[in-house]
């Protein structure tokens, strides 16, 4: 065959892929009347968000010129609007790039700026966000007033129908912004192709048979990882509902579930703990519930059995990062058990359909099974790359594989086992210490609630282990307990040097445990000194 002649006699395939608003239009056509969003007293059928969503797309084009390939920049907590929002850039082929709503303004500035957002959608509770963003000069306002405002808009152009702008599989849909654990955040760039697989591969592999008749409950920003999660709703017909504005309360998401008859929900361990633990879960009928889904970071094992006690065989853990958009792992309901002799141990399961997992060495050598290296991972989930970052794009692809900047190894079987970043390994002594491992043997204590263990600057050891732990309600346990409890479960130069008891350990806006946050809050304490190297 020639070049001009690739495929035998037919003529080069176009790489034209169905624009993922269309999943929304599609809805409107098929389940007109049936519930898509709900939040409080509200509930809007898929042909009535389709209409709004249509109508907000007309005013972003009409007035703001949006158009395909424009950034828009949101700031906004979870509602519909901000949903709305994502589907009428998706509509328009323009790109949604929304935000952690906690950042301060000089971080939400410095997105804007590395994206080159050009109109920025924005909560009213933030004009200081506003105010940063100096490079943008249109601004519409969710819960404001006046005719730039979110529900004015639409108001003003409901009735119009924007047809679904025609678009290719790399097309960028969405820059999903990573948490910055090392250095500043990046734009992941997902596109509509690479995003159809993913919603298809959800569907598949953590929530098979979902469908019209099923509902979610969001419990985390939709700017991430339960933004995917909706989207997958969306695919579905499933209906999405809405936990109220303000501080997580799990009283309040357990009477949604029984309210709303809820199948699923998308979450992470710290939050899972949460609502298994409080006593708001005996309280309510959870027995429609066929899926709770985390993700983020493995779940620790006495965790795991107390959600499992509470909620039966409904527990789905996956692995991914924003870059791989959560496609990596997965170890359905039928593979978790209360039972150690029967569950593997530690692993977040095996590869998901059509990607492809090697633990290589620094210098791109495939590893044996139960050799510990970086997880690097293949398929067509795994994002087109950083935005304007050439010099990031570098360092995270190898050979063709992403590179996670994740450390573990995989059975003979090919189930996958997380040792923790390779940022949070450390060296102390001339040996690589993984902290996962040390807080597992820490969390089978019964004193102990949660527990984070991080490596800090030694001149003697090169690094030490510092502990953060907070007790479980009632308990109380002295360093030296936990100490004299530890040795004999692990070698000697494994065991913290010093131990931290906190009230509440610090977390990111998602739930999760990030030994970013908790090295900060130490030096903040004036608990540890750490001096980078000149």
């Amino acid at each position: 065959m020639s070049q001009a002649d690739p495929v035998g006699g037919l003529a080069p395939q176009s790489t034209r892929v169905a624009n993922l608003a269309h999943l929304l239009t599609r809805n409107a056509r098929r389940l007109p009347d049936q519930p898509g969003i709900i939040w409080g007293a509200n509930r809007w059928s898929w042909a009535e968000f389709d209409a709004r969503v249509s109508a907000f797309a007309a005013a972003l084009r009409t007035r703001f010129g949006v158009t395909k390939g424009t950034r828009v920049l949101v700031q906004a907590q979870n509602s519909n609007q901000i949903f709305e929002s994502m589907l009428a850039c998706f509509r328009l082929g323009a790109v949604w790039v929304p935000t952690n709503f906690r950042h301060s303004p000089d971080e939400v500035a410095f997105l804007a700026q590395s994206s080159g957002a050009q109109v920025m959608i924005c909560d009213a509770e933030f004009p200081d966000h506003v105010a940063a963003c100096t490079g943008i000069a249109r601004h519409i306002t969710i819960g404001g007033t006046g005719a730039d405002s979110f529900d004015a808009l639409v108001a003003a152009h409901l009735g119009e129908t924007v047809a679904n702008v025609e678009v290719d599989r790399d097309d960028p849909c969405w820059f999903f912004f990573t948490s910055g654990t090392t250095g500043r955040p990046k734009a992941a760039v997902l596109t509509h192709g690479q995003m159809a697989f993913v919603l298809v591969n959800h569907l598949n592999d953590l929530m098979p048979g979902t469908g019209p008749g099923d509902a979610s409950l969001v419990v985390a920003p939709l700017s991430h990882g339960a933004g995917i999660h909706q989207l997958v709703q969306l695919a579905a017909g499933a209906a999405t509902v809405l936990m109220p504005k303000g501080k997580f309360e799990v009283d309040t998401a357990w009477s949604l579930v029984a309210k709303h008859k809820i199948t699923n929900m998308f979450t992470v361990p710290t939050i899972v703990k949460m609502l298994v633990e409080d006593p708001a879960v005996d309280r309510y009928d959870r027995s429609t519930l066929k899926y709770v889904i985390y993700a983020g970071a493995p779940m620790y094992r006495a965790d795991q059995k107390v959600a499992l006690d509470k909620l039966g065989p409904v527990l789905v853990q996956y692995f991914g990062l924003g870059e791989v958009t959560g496609n990596i792992t997965v170890l359905p309901p039928s593979e978790h058990s209360y039972d150690d002799s029967v569950m593997r141990l530690g692993s977040c399961g095996f590869e998901r359909t059509g990607m492809e997992i090697s633990i290589q060495a620094q210098d791109g050598r495939s590893l044996a099974p139960y050799e510990t290296g970086e997880i690097c991972v293949c398929g067509p989930a795994v994002f087109a790359g950083y935005y304007d970052n050439p010099e990031a794009n570098a360092k995270s692809f190898r050979n063709g594989w992403f590179c996670t900047g994740d450390l573990g190894h995989l059975d003979e079987a090919g189930y996958l086992y997380i040792t923790g970043r390779s940022s949070d390994m450390y060296i102390s002594g001339g040996s690589n210490v993984y902290p996962r491992e040390i807080e597992e043997k820490m969390l089978s204590h019964p004193a102990l609630n949660e527990v984070a263990v991080l490596g800090i600057p030694d001149p003697k050891w090169g690094e030490i282990g510092v502990a953060v732990c907070v007790t479980a309600p009632g308990q109380q346990i002295t360093e030296a307990e936990i100490i004299a409890y530890l040795k004999g479960k692990m070698s000697s130069y494994k065991l913290p040097r010093q131990i931290f008891f906190f009230e509440d350990m610090p977390k990111s806006s998602y739930g999760k445990i990030t030994k970013k946050l908790i090295r900060e809050t130490l030096i903040e304490r004036g608990l540890v000194r750490i001096t980078e190297p000149a």
